[in-house]
């Protein structure tokens, strides 16, 4: 078993997976821990593959798994942590925005008594304003509503002691949101603070507008039920909203009286209404979508082929 085993998703990074080593490797010879260095890797149309073969071939450290076909980050993520075999594990992207220096702070934090230390953002450099917008706006929707507390402005960028990986394994849950699984596993928590940095080179892959939607709506959704408690108690207030509105009109005419402003806010009404209802419907939807998934119990990934993983050190 070695001291630490850092999982890097990857997916079309090929101009990163060099300078992304060559700074973590400093970092290790500085701590002087073993470790490993598994490339999850999503199958891509450029040569991330060969790279990341080439540096096995350098440093025996390095190992990959490949996928069957792309699972996305979540997966990915989850695949590595499962499959290292470390006395601790780090999660970090490739793309060098989260600085592979900052493992040897959240590693002494990790020493004082924590079993999970995890990155948060102070700023956000090479982000769209839209995008810092959902973000911070998603974080606050999920603290609210969820029976988990996600830390607010952190990504997966953590170190984690193998007593939470085991537990994560236990959870066996297809979605993924390793920011939610680890809140829910729990034990002593802290944190590091860090201005992240802008992507190395190329565009990312993963973390797209719609990509930080649908994490958001998980970590949403997989966490609480009070989304549909909210939307029973929004339909009882506007079944008695329309129970007075319609009391009203018979009102009207019953003395006689027609001061209601026509046709057109009968049509308000009943639009608004029914968004109302497609709202909750969709909402209902994104619940059975969710145990739909969980019922049928497909794994995760499925792993093509795994790397350099009989090394042993």
């Amino acid at each position: 078993m070695v001291n630490i085993s850092v999982v890097v998703p990857v997916y079309k990074e090929e101009p990163n997976i060099r300078p992304f080593l060559a700074r973590i490797e400093k970092v290790f010879d500085r701590m002087g821990k073993s470790y490993e260095i598994i490339f999850a890797l999503d199958p891509s149309p450029d040569r991330t593959e060969e790279a990341i073969l080439e540096e096995i071939n350098r440093n025996p450290n390095i190992r990959m798994m490949v996928f069957s076909r792309r699972f996305g980050q979540p997966a990915a993520t989850m695949a590595g942590i499962l499959a290292c075999s470390g006395e601790t594990c780090v999660a970090i992207d490739v793309d060098l925005q989260d600085q592979p220096e900052l493992i040897e702070r959240m590693y002494a934090k990790l020493n004082e008594g924590c079993e999970v230390v995890y990155a948060k953002r102070r700023s956000r450099k090479g982000e769209t304003f839209l995008k810092r917008l959902l973000s911070h706006a998603g974080y606050f929707l999920i603290n609210r509503v969820s029976d988990v507390q996600v830390p607010r402005n952190t990504g997966d960028f953590r170190v984690m002691t193998r007593r939470v990986i085991e537990e994560l394994r236990r959870l066996n849950e297809s979605h993924g949101f390793l920011r939610g699984l680890v809140a829910y596993v729990g034990f002593k928590q802290a944190f590091i603070e860090y201005d992240r940095d802008e992507r190395f080179a190329g565009r990312g892959k993963y973390n797209r507008l719609t990509g930080s939607l649908k994490v958001g709506l998980n970590g949403l959704i997989s966490f609480s039920s009070r989304p549909l408690t909210m939307m029973s108690i929004t339909g009882s207030v506007l079944a008695g909203f329309s129970f007075l509105l319609g009391a009203w009109y018979v009102l009207q005419k019953f003395i006689g009286i027609d001061v209601s402003p026509g046709l057109s806010t009968t049509v308000l009404v009943v639009s608004f209404f029914a968004g109302v209802q497609l709202l909750g419907l969709g909402l209902i939807g994104e619940y059975v979508g969710r145990i739909y998934d969980e019922v049928k119990r497909r794994p995760m990934y499925i792993v093509d082929r795994q790397v350099n993983f009989g090394t042993k050190k």
